[in-house]
C-alpha cells in the first residue's frame, strides 16, 4: 500500500492529467446527441461518392422548408374567418323604429305619411340587418367569403355584403333614392343614425383556432420510399429530389428509437473519438510546449476552453442550427495567443472543431469554414492590446467567413438566387462577438493566474508603482532596465519573439538592487565605492544577493511568474568574476561556486535575449572610448563567453537567431553611443 501512495505522489501530475482527459470527455460527450448519426456526407450538385445505396427501412419524404412554408402561406390565404351576429341588436332597433320615426318627423310631415315612412323604415331595417352591420373593419377584400355565425349556426357571407357604420350614410341615400323617398331624406338619415347600432364583431379566437387546427393538420412528409429500394448511384449527381430523399433518410435514420444496447454502444464510440482527440493535443502540448505540460494550472485552461466552446455550440444547435455560427469560435485561438503562442492556440483550434464536427450540421462546410477562419485569426491578429489592430483582424475574419459561405452556396446551388442573406448577418454578429475577447481575456487572469500582452502593458508602464520605486531608489539602476529593455526589445522583434514580454521581463529584471543601491557601480554618484572595506567574498554574495532579493520583492507585489522568470534567469549560472579574481590575489585561492549565481539559465528565447541584453549594455558602460570595432568585439566576447558557459542549452534559440541578436545589439549600443565615420580635416 505504502509503495501505491509513493508511486502514486511522484506521478500525481500525471494522473490529474489522466483525470482532466477522461472527464473532459466525458463532460463533452454528455453534451452530444444520443442517437446514431448518418454516415454518408453529401450536398445538393455534388456527385454521390459511395457505392450504390438502397433504402434500408421503409420512411417518408419529408417536404422541404420551402414546400412547407408555401402550403401554410396558402392555408393562411385561403382560411375562412368568423363573425358573431348579435340579433339583439337588430331586435331591439326593429322594436324601437316607431317611437324613433315619432320623435323624429314632426306631425304635420306624418299626418298624410306615417304608412309610406313605416314601411319604408322596416325595409331598410331588415335590408341593413340581412348580413349585420360592422364596426371594426379588417383587411379583407370585399370578395372574400367569411362565416357569420348566428347562434349555433354559421352560413358563408361575402365579406362585402356586410354593411360597415362609415359606409351607412352612403347606404341609406342610395335606398332612400331608389325607393323615391328622397323628399324625406334628412329626417330618414337622422332616424337610422340614431337607430342602427353595430351588431357584427369578428371572433379572433374562433378563427385564430380553427386556422391553428388546419396549419397543424399539415402533412410533412409527401409521399414514401420502399425498402429496398436504389436511392443512390455511385458518381450520380444528387439533385433537388434526391437531396430531399436522402435528407429523410437521415432525418429518420437519426430519429430512430435504439435499443439501451445500441445507446451505449454508440456513447462508447463518441468517447473513443473525442478522447483521442483531445489526447492528440495534450501529447501535442507534452512534446512540443514542455512548459505549458508540466503546468496543470495552464494545461486545465486550455480543456476549460475547449469545453466552454463545445457546450455553446450545443446549446445553439438544440435552440436553431442555422445560427451556429452565432458562436465565435475564433474567440478560442484568440485566447489561446494571447497567454501562450499561436500554434498552441491554432492545434487547439483544429482539435476542437473536429469534435464539433461530429454534431454539426453540414459538418464539411462547417469544419471548412472554422478551420479557415482560425488561420486568419492566428495569422492577422497581432500585439491585442493595439485595440484597432482586434478590429480590424475581426473584420477580416467575418469577410473569410462570408466569402467561404458564399462560394459553398455557388458550388451546391448553381446560382445565387437560394443564398440566405440572413446568414450573412449571423457571420457579422459573430463577428461582433469575437471583440468579447477582451474581457474575457481579462476575466481569465484573474480566474486562472495568467499573463497577456494586455496585462504585460499594463506592467511595463513606467509609473507603476514598483517601477516609481526603482527610479527613487536606485536611478541608475532604473536608467539601465531602460536601456537594456529598449535593447532587448528590438532584438526579440528581430528574430520573432514575444517583444513585449522581453521588454516588461526587462524593465524589472533588477528590481532587487534597490535592497542595497549603493553597492552597484551604476547607481554610486561619488567616488566613495563600500565595496572597498569589504572581503570580496562578502562583496560577492551582496551582488548575487540581488536576484533572490528581486523574486521576494516581486512576488510581494505580485508580479506574474513570466515575469520572475527574467529576474531568475538573467545572470543564469554565471559567475562575479571581479570579486573571484580580487579573492584569489588576497588570499591565493578562491571557490567559484561561492562566486556564481544560483541560476537557472534561460529556458526561454525571451529570457535568453534579456540575459544578452543585460551583460552587453552593463559592460558597455566600461568603454572608455568606445568605437564601432571595439563595441562588435566586446559584444562578441560577451555572447561568446556565455554560449561557452551553456548558458542557452535550455532556451528555444538557434545560433541562427543569437547571431541575429548580436547584430542587433551591436547596431544599437552604435546609435546609444553615437558613433559615426570619421571623416578627414
Amino acid at each position: 500500500m505504502q509503495k501505491f501512495l509513493d508511486k502514486f505522489y511522484k506521478n500525481q501530475d500525471l494522473v490529474y492529467k489522466v483525470l482532466l482527459l477522461v472527464l473532459t470527455t466525458a463532460l463533452i460527450v454528455y453534451l452530444f446527441p444520443r442517437g446514431s448519426q448518418f454516415k454518408y456526407n453529401f450536398a445538393k450538385g455534388k456527385p454521390w461518392q459511395y457505392e450504390n445505396l438502397y433504402a434500408p427501412f421503409d420512411f417518408a419524404i419529408l417536404k422541404t422548408e420551402e414546400e412547407i412554408e408555401e402550403e401554410k402561406n396558402r392555408i393562411i390565404e385561403e382560411h375562412i374567418p368568423f363573425y358573431n351576429y348579435n340579433p339583439q341588436i337588430a331586435e331591439t332597433a326593429k322594436a324601437s323604429l316607431e317611437n324613433e320615426i315619432e320623435k323624429v318627423f314632426p306631425d304635420t310631415v306624418l299626418a298624410g305619411n306615417r304608412s309610406r315612412i313605416l314601411n319604408f323604415s322596416k325595409n331598410l331595417l331588415n335590408d341593413i340587418y340581412n348580413d349585420g352591420v360592422l364596426m371594426e373593419i379588417e383587411p379583407f377584400p370585399d370578395d372574400r367569403i367569411v362565416y357569420l355565425k348566428k347562434g349555433n349556426e354559421a352560413k358563408e357571407v361575402v365579406y362585402g355584403n356586410i354593411l360597415k357604420q362609415d359606409d351607412l350614410e352612403n347606404y341609406v341615400k342610395t335606398y332612400v333614392i331608389l325607393n323615391f323617398m328622397s323628399d324625406f331624406e334628412s329626417g330618414i338619415l337622422e332616424l337610422f343614425f340614431n337607430l342602427i347600432k353595430p351588431n357584427v364583431v369578428f371572433n379572433k379566437e374562433l378563427t385564430q383556432s380553427s386556422l391553428d387546427a388546419k396549419l397543424n393538420a399539415i402533412s410533412y412528409t409527401r409521399g414514401s420510399v420502399a425498402q429496398g429500394t436504389r436511392i443512390a448511384v455511385k458518381g450520380e449527381i444528387i439533385d433537388e429530389g434526391k437531396y430531399q430523399i436522402l435528407t429523410s433518410l437521415k432525418s429518420e435514420y437519426e430519429s430512430k428509437d435504439l435499443g439501451k444496447t445500441s445507446r451505449y454502444f454508440i456513447l462508447f464510440g463518441y468517447s473513443l473519438l473525442v478522447l483521442l482527440a483531445l489526447l492528440m493535443l495534450l501529447l501535442f502540448i507534452k512534446k512540443y510546449r514542455p512548459s505549458i505540460f508540466e503546468n496543470n494550472t495552464k494545461v486545465t485552461f486550455i480543456f476549460f476552453n475547449i469545453m466552454l466552446v463545445v457546450m455553446l455550440t450545443v446549446l445553439v444547435i438544440r435552440f436553431e442550427p442555422k445560427y451556429v455560427y452565432v458562436v465565435p469560435l475564433c474567440i478560442l485561438p484568440l485566447t489561446l495567443k494571447a497567454f501562450f503562442d499561436a500554434r498552441v492556440g491554432l492545434f487547439t483550434h483544429v482539435v476542437t472543431v473536429v469534435i464539433l464536427g461530429f454534431i454539426v450540421p453540414n459538418s464539411y462546410e462547417y469544419m471548412f469554414l472554422q478551420i479557415i477562419a482560425g488561420i486568419v485569426t492566428i495569422l492577422t491578429v497581432s500585439e491585442l492590446y493595439k485595440r484597432a489592430n482586434l478590429f480590424i483582424s475581426v473584420g477580416q475574419i467575418t469577410a473569410v467567413y462570408i466569402l467561404a459561405y458564399f462560394a459553398f452556396n455557388i458550388i451546391q446551388e448553381g446560382s445565387l438566387s437560394d443564398i440566405e442573406y440572413l446568414t450573412f448577418f449571423i457571420f457579422v454578429i459573430g463577428g461582433v462577438a469575437t471583440l468579447f475577447v477582451q474581457p474575457l481575456i481579462y476575466a481569465y487572469e484573474k480566474l486562472f493566474g495568467l499573463v497577456s500582452d494586455v496585462s504585460l502593458l499594463e506592467l511595463s508602464d513606467t509609473n507603476s508603482k514598483l517601477l516609481k520605486e526603482l527610479a527613487d531608489k536606485a536611478p541608475g539602476t532604473f536608467h539601465h532596465s531602460l536601456n537594456v529593455a529598449n535593447l532587448a526589445e528590438a532584438a526579440a522583434n528581430e528574430i520573432g519573439a514575444n517583444a513585449m514580454l522581453t521588454r516588461t521581463g526587462a524593465l524589472y529584471h533588477d528590481i532587487g538592487k534597490m535592497g542595497n543601491p549603493a553597492y552597484f557601480t551604476e547607481n554610486q554618484s561619488t567616488s566613495v565605492n563600500p565595496h572597498d572595506e569589504l572581503e570580496p567574498i562578502v562583496s560577492a554574495k551582496i551582488i548575487i544577493s540581488h536576484v533572490i532579493k528581486g523574486i521576494e520583492m516581486a512576488k510581494k507585489h505580485n508580479l506574474p511568474d513570466r515575469i520572475i522568470d527574467f529576474i531568475r534567469t538573467h545572470h543564469g549560472t554565471t559567475s562575479v568574476y571581479y570579486f573571484y579574481k580580487k579573492q584569489k590575489e588576497i588570499h591565493g585561492e578562491a571557490n567559484i561556486e561561492d562566486f556564481s549565481y544560483p541560476g537557472p539559465i534561460p529556458f526561454s528565447r525571451e529570457t535568453a535575449i534579456l540575459m544578452m541584453s543585460d551583460s552587453v549594455e552593463a559592460a558597455s558602460k566600461s568603454l572608455k572610448e568606445p568605437t564601432t570595432a571595439l563595441i562588435d568585439k566586446f559584444v562578441e566576447k560577451i555572447v561568446d563567453k556565455q554560449m561557452e558557459e551553456g548558458q542557452f542549452l535550455n532556451a528555444d534559440i538557434t545560433l541562427k537567431e543569437i547571431q541575429t541578436v548580436k547584430k542587433v545589439l551591436k547596431r544599437k549600443l552604435n546609435n546609444i553611443y553615437h558613433l559615426r565615420i570619421e571623416y578627414p580635416e
